[in-house]
């Protein structure tokens, strides 16, 4: 049982201060119940909280710590980055080495800008993709989260998700009124849209492998035929991979699946921890930004030198290594101590993996869309959560976020995991 008297002197003082008590919704605990904890440290697959505990980590900082937390060369490399300074708003070495690094990996990518978030880059594609189009509409899908910006903030996930409020109050019915929702995996559903709106749909936006309604996949060939139909409708494809890129294969899941979007939009590992975005893609798209073309988009921090160093380190340590291989086999080796753990204990779960993100939904039925999703049995995730974190390990605190693994992980955590499970499952 970990102990939480300092955490809750601190969220007592943080509720005082901060609205809910924290930063990012989802921290809140809400969609678990309880308080959360506070951390005073990290390393590898490990988080330390204030009071002391440490927890095995399954959040990785939602994403970006896939070698790990505090990475040695990482860290190395921010500090000598911030020997020479923490900000310039000038253009630096970094940014050009990581436009490289970044389009040596992902071949759908022309050229590349940099910017300061996920939330950053997905707002700034689509404002890219209705400038190339000269068109208002686009369509997104139910369940994926692609940052807050007003217009994407309808029938969202992740934290959004989890409260139970997909529907942000604060934006305008104008401002979404040429969001078009549709369907995760629904291919008819996407035809009637086209039909529908023809010649008037700017983009496309997609997680190709949705993580913020906990994790499902792509049917067979649905993501190709939405690279045909958007081609077709002269419309921009937009793949979100601020979680799966440069995390399900060196080229994102547009590697993983075959499948070369018009445009991409980056974050988490790109920025190896710090806070970072970027969107790229075709070179005709991109020359529509300032200051060659008409879109505008601009940010002082963006290209920030100790998240370009910092990002750097971690692309080129992924791409030396046989760091997706591992992760490939520490995934199918927690997925399959999981799903045993499950049957022993004759609890209905739904394990859904792609590479090293994962999801168990409380579930018999398969998941496939935030509509099979939202059959999950919240209640017992909230049990589930609560006694994996008694025995030291840390999940999302959400029936509806992915879960991480990391280069970090060793055999030894993923046999504590599955056994904590066992033994968890046996009393829900």
């Amino acid at each position: 049982m970990i102990s939480r008297t300092r955490s809750e002197a601190l969220f007592a003082e943080a509720l005082q201060h901060i609205p809910g008590g924290v930063n990012s919704p989802v921290r809140a605990f809400r969609g678990v119940g309880g308080q959360p904890f506070f951390v005073r440290a990290a390393k590898g697959a490990h988080v330390t909280t204030v009071d002391g505990d440490e927890l095995i980590d399954y959040v990785g900082t939602w994403g970006p710590a896939i070698l790990g937390h505090a990475h040695p060369k990482i860290i190395s490399a921010v500090k000598a980055a911030a020997d020479h300074g923490t900000s310039f708003g000038i253009p630096n070495p970094f940014e050009v080495t990581m436009a490289r690094l970044i389009k040596s990996l992902v071949p759908s990518v022309d050229k590349v800008r940099m910017c300061n978030s996920g939330t950053e880059a997905c707002m700034s594609a689509i404002r890219l993709a209705r400038g190339f189009t000269r068109r208002d509409k686009f369509i997104k899908f139910d369940g994926c989260y692609h940052g807050h910006a007003d217009c994407l903030l309808v029938k969202a996930g992740s934290g959004a998700l989890t409260f139970g409020n997909p529907d942000s109050a604060g934006v305008p019915a104008d401002t979404a009124k040429h969001t078009l929702v549709l369907p995760y995996n629904d291919v008819e559903a996407l035809k009637a849209c086209f039909a529908a709106n023809k010649g008037e749909i700017a983009a496309v936006i997609i997680e190709p492998v949705p993580g913020n309604a906990g994790l499902y996949l792509p049917r067979p060939g649905y993501l190709e035929f939405l690279r045909q139909i958007t081609a077709e409708q002269g419309t921009v494809l937009i793949f979100d991979e601020v979680m799966t890129g440069f995390r399900l294969a060196p080229g994102g899941a547009q590697e993983r699946f075959g499948i070369r979007p018009d445009l991409s939009t980056f974050g988490k590992i790109i920025g190896g921890g710090l806070p970072v975005g970027a969107f790229g893609g075709r070179g005709d798209i991109m020359d529509c930004l300032a200051p060659l073309g008409p879109v505008y988009q601009a940010g002082t921090l963006s290209g920030n030198p100790l998240a370009m160093a910092a990002g750097i380190t971690a692309l080129e340590e992924l791409r030396e290594g046989n760091a997706y291989a591992l992760l490939e086999a520490k995934g199918a080796a927690l997925e399959a101590g999981l799903r045993d753990a499950a049957k022993s204990a004759g609890i209905p779960v739904t394990f859904n993996r792609c590479g090293s993100m994962f999801c168990g939904y409380f579930t018999s039925e398969p998941v496939w869309n935030l509509a099979d999703a939202m059959k999950a049995d919240r209640e017992r995730f909230k049990k589930y959560f609560h006694g994996m974190l008694a025995e030291g390990v840390y999940l999302a605190p959400s029936q509806f976020e992915a879960g991480f693994l990391s280069t970090a992980h060793t055999p030894v955590d993923i046999e504590r995991t599955v056994q904590a499970a066992a033994k968890v499952m046996k009393g829900l």
